[in-house]
């Protein structure tokens, strides 16, 4: 696989500045990953909104504090990492909902791998991460 991913530094720099994250395809379960990905990124400091069309809106209030939604076009606000936790055949569709919705890094979790929709959202302006996990690079860098 070629090497999408953006140097140390600045994956560093993403993960030491807290902001509005989205997460795609959130669970609801406390033994997926999606969430326990959520709540260490939400005891980093971000703000994590999560997103998952089969969940209630309020499925994730009490974990995250934050209602969830059906998709990145109704986040009412603005969100400014989109963290993949689908299946490698959405990464295109969720790339252009990231780009559409002006996001500014793609982080596509481990195994989770679209090269063009990386190459198009990277064209697009955005950073993108693929193929790996925060919990793993927090270790690794910090």
């Amino acid at each position: 696989m070629e090497d999408v991913n953006p140097p140390d530094s600045e994956i560093r720099a993403i993960l030491a500045r807290p902001t509005t994250v989205a997460v795609m395809g959130c669970s609801d379960n406390p033994a997926r990953d999606s969430l326990m990905i959520a709540r260490l990124l939400r005891e980093k400091g971000f703000r994590v909104i999560p997103v998952n069309p089969q969940l209630r809106p309020d499925a994730l209030m009490s974990t995250l504090g934050e209602r969830c939604y059906p998709d990145l076009a109704s986040i009412p606000d603005a969100v400014e990492i989109v963290d993949v936790f689908r299946r490698s055949e959405f990464v295109a569709e969720i790339a252009e909902q990231a780009i559409a919705k002006g996001a500014r890094v793609l982080w596509c979790q481990l195994g989770v791998i679209d090269l063009e929709a990386a190459r198009h959202a990277r064209a697009a302006g955005l950073t993108v991460v693929m193929d790996r996990c925060p919990a793993i690079e927090y270790r690794r860098l910090f």
